[in-house]
């Protein structure tokens, strides 16, 4: 992997991160969520060409953007993990998530999830967690670990690499009828 590829990837990483923090006005302590396809990054097929240090790179990315505004970064595992989510043990203390055993590896749980997990000061594994927002990097489909009601964000940059990147913040049920009054969001 050329290294001037890698600084790319990080950089467009950074970017989206910044880019839908800013959008969805998060607050500090809230959790973003990512889910990322290394070998879509690489214009393959998912699961076919996982690369750990495409994984580190744009992790090292957003974890800057995160740590930056105060985020939980949570990492979702790939298909074989069951989507089990990465997340630093006081966030799943936070939020009353349950731990799980496992550790994700580049071809078990993916490169980025297994990044994150080294780059935590005390990670941890979860069955889900109800993020307040996310990048889905590969259509790697988030959505079941997101808030129940996801609004799609457009974002200026639309790829990292060759993967199509997707956004989404979250709001909060708007419930009741027609006499009903909410506030702005």
């Amino acid at each position: 992997m050329e290294r001037e590829n890698l600084t790319v990837y990080e950089a467009q990483a950074f970017a989206c991160a910044q880019e839908i923090i800013q959008q969805s006005n998060a607050k500090a302590g809230q959790l973003f969520l990512v889910g990322c396809s290394t070998s879509e990054i690489l214009g393959a097929h998912p699961g076919t060409n996982s690369a750990p240090e495409v994984g580190q790179a744009v992790m090292n990315g957003i974890l800057r953007a995160c740590r930056s505004h105060q985020l939980y970064l949570c990492g979702q595992c790939c298909e074989h993990l069951n989507r089990a989510v990465i997340l630093e043990s006081a966030a799943a203390e936070r939020y009353g998530y349950e731990e799980v055993c496992v550790i994700p590896q580049p071809k078990a749980g993916g490169s980025f999830a297994a990044a994150l997990w080294k780059a935590l000061d005390a990670p941890c594994a979860v069955e889900h967690v109800k993020a307040h927002l996310g990048l889905d990097i590969g259509c790697v489909m988030i959505g079941m670990n997101l808030r129940d009601v996801a609004v799609p964000v457009r974002l200026k940059a639309s790829h990292i690499g060759q993967a199509l990147v997707c956004a989404a913040k979250t709001r909060p049920k708007l419930i009741g009828g027609e006499r009903a009054v909410y506030r702005a969001m």
